[in-house]
Formats: C-alpha cells, sequence, structure tokens
C-alpha cells in the first residue's frame, strides 16, 4: 500500500513538473544598440572635409595598420553587445564619429561581423569635421523601409553651426513597424553653459521628427538614440524633450529615459577631465513600456545598459577606469573608444 502511494505520488509529481513545463513563455530577445565610434576615419585625405583635423591622419607613421587594428576592436566589440541573451550581436546599432560609408563597409566586414550580414544606412552630413551618424541592421531581423536626414539648422551668432545630420530609419523589427532616430548632437566646445542652446535647438529638431512620425501613427514605438553631449538630467532633456525618469510617470505621448535612473546612481559612458558623464543614450516612446503588465505580446522594452566590459577601460595611468579611448596627445593608444557603448533588450512572448 506504501509503496502504491509511493508511486502515485511520483506520478502526480511527474505530471505537474510536465504541465508547469509546457506553460513557461520563450520570448525573442533583440538587441538595439548605439556606439560612439571615435573618430573613425579612413587612411585616405579628403579635400572635401577637414579630415586632415582628424587623429587618424595626424599621425606620422603607419596609418594602415592603425586604421585596421581599430576597425577590428570596434567590430569584436559590436560582435560582442547583447551576445549573453540574444545570443547574437545587435540587431540593430547607431553608431556617430564615422567618416564615410567606406570606412562602415570595412567595419561590417570585419571577421567579427561579415557572418551576420548587417546592411548599412548613412549619409554624408553637414558636419564641418566631415563625422556622420549612421546605421546598421542585421537584414534578418529588421527591413528598413523609409529614411530621411534632418539637419538641426542652427545658428550662433548669425553664423550656422554646421553639425550632424539626425538620421531617421523605419522599418519592421520582426513583424513589427520601428522608428528610430540616430543623433550626435553639437559638442560642449566653449563650455556647457555657453553650448547649451545648440544642443537644445538640436532637442527641438528631436521633437519636430517625432511629432511627424506621429501624424502617421500616434502610438508608433520611437527609438531615439545617440551621443547627445548632455547628461539626462540637462535641460535639452528635461525641459525641451520632457523625459521621464520613472515609468510609472510616462503618459501616453512621453518619452522614457531607462539612463537618467542610472546617471542618478553614478554610471558613466566617458570621463573628460575628471568630469564622469552619460552622454549616450537610447531613448523610448511609451508603446514599447510595459509599465508592469506583463504584456509581452508585441516587442517591449526588457532593459537597459551599458557596455562597459573590463577590456574597454584603460588599465593603467591618470585615466585609469576611462574608456580606452583610441587617439590621445596625437598618437595611436591601441584602445577602442573614448565612450562605452549602450543597448536595450526588445522582447516579445513566442507564439
Amino acid at each position: 500500500m506504501i509503496k502504491k502511494n509511493y508511486l502515485l505520488i511520483l506520478l502526480l509529481f511527474s505530471i505537474s513538473i510536465s504541465f508547469s513545463q509546457k506553460k513557461e513563455k520563450k520570448y525573442a530577445i533583440r538587441t538595439i544598440a548605439f556606439y560612439n565610434l571615435e573618430n573613425l576615419f579612413d587612411t585616405i585625405n579628403d579635400t572635401s572635409i577637414n579630415d586632415e583635423a582628424s587623429p587618424m591622419m595626424e599621425l606620422k607613421s603607419n596609418r594602415s595598420k592603425v586604421y585596421w587594428d581599430k576597425i577590428d576592436k570596434l567590430a569584436s566589440t559590436i560582435a560582442q553587445i547583447g551576445l549573453d541573451k540574444a545570443k547574437t550581436s545587435p540587431a540593430i546599432i547607431g553608431v556617430s564619429e564615422v567618416e564615410n560609408l567606406s570606412v562602415l563597409e570595412d567595419l561590417i566586414k570585419s571577421k567579427h561581423l561579415i557572418t551576420k550580414q548587417y546592411g548599412i544606412i548613412h549619409y554624408d552630413s553637414p558636419d564641418k569635421r566631415g563625422i556622420d551618424v549612421a546605421l546598421l541592421y542585421q537584414k534578418r531581423y529588421f527591413k528598413p523601409v523609409f529614411h530621411e536626414v534632418f539637419n538641426p539648422n542652427i545658428y550662433r551668432n548669425n553664423r550656422k553651426v554646421f553639425t550632424r545630420d539626425q538620421l531617421l530609419v523605419s522599418g519592421y523589427l520582426d513583424d513589427e513597424l520601428i522608428h528610430l532616430i540616430v543623433n550626435h548632437w553639437p559638442s560642449r566646445s566653449g563650455g556647457e553653459a555657453k553650448s547649451r542652446p545648440l544642443r537644445e535647438k538640436a532637442a527641438y529638431q528631436n521633437i519636430k521628427i517625432i511629432q511627424k512620425i506621429r501624424e502617421k501613427n500616434k502610438h508608433a514605438k520611437i527609438l531615439t538614440m545617440g551621443d547627445f553631449n548632455d547628461d539626462p538630467i540637462n535641460s535639452s532633456f528635461k525641459k525641451i524633450l520632457k523625459t521621464k525618469r520613472e515609468k510609472k510617470n510616462v503618459r501616453k505621448n512621453d518619452i522614457y529615459n531607462p539612463y537618467e535612473d542610472l546617471h542618478r546612481r553614478g554610471f558613466n559612458t566617458l570621463a573628460y577631465r575628471d568630469n564622469l558623464n552619460l552622454f549616450d543614450m537610447i531613448l523610448i516612446s511609451s508603446p514599447l513600456l510595459d509599465k508592469g503588465k506583463k504584456d509581452f505580446s508585441t516587442y517591449k522594452m526588457y532593459k537597459a545598459m551599458i557596455f562597459n566590459k573590463s577590456f574597454l577601460s584603460d588599465k593603467k595611468g591618470k585615466f585609469k577606469g576611462y574608456p580606452f579611448r583610441s587617439f590621445s596627445n596625437g598618437g595611436y593608444t591601441g584602445g577602442y573608444s573614448d565612450h562605452y557603448p549602450v543597448y536595450i533588450y526588445l522582447i516579445k512572448e513566442k507564439k
């Protein structure tokens, strides 16, 4: 009798485990990332732009060797972003500080990325240094249907500021339409306060693009990413874009900034003159937020992160702990970039 009861309990236990396993949910995971590639210039002098001022052109020798080493390091880094959860490199990655289409083609043909079959969306911008933004995407996950660039048309002292375009790309992530804006806002040259109006004007341009998208679909899934040259608490975000720090405070037309909380907790994506900043971010519109409902029938943000693995940080000297930059004092350091990449996971329940 005892033996029969034991067998019955064992059978019921096995059925319970089997039933729970059948109910276990599985998710598609896609990584969306952004990376400032720190002066990714080729070794050819382009007389139409001021590339002579680039660190690559300032090198006295070994330019080709340096160029291919930098390509290899950047590609290796990109290949690892989000790998632990998504099991592949980013489905989509926005980049900045690239000179032209050619350097991007070299990047995606690297041994680290060539099997991923990345596509490229790139426009030459009017930036006086000749640096652009671009979007790379794995063709098996993302199908672009529209792209356009917008220049902020910023003026200072009645003179046009030749800065980077804001790149809008719309397309299908698997079967869902999303919209991505890639940014590289004006720098803090001359000081934060003096240059602040330039970034505020760039933020207004972002608002115009977002409004343009929402005119066609008020529930559009929008991600705006980039090197904003501002921290999450600066006026360009809090007063112009009116970004929200907490999910619970995000309303229908609000923009959520998951990096504001990381900033308040002391995280950074770059360091300069002993100042730690978090300039690199990915912001999202409210339809990409779950807000505690546990509804992942469509893509929603799971987590926002900074890719700050130890190999991306300087190990010694006065810049110990800073992002391991590629160029310093007119020479090549053998590093990666002066910025850490950022990324978010979008997840959706598999049917």
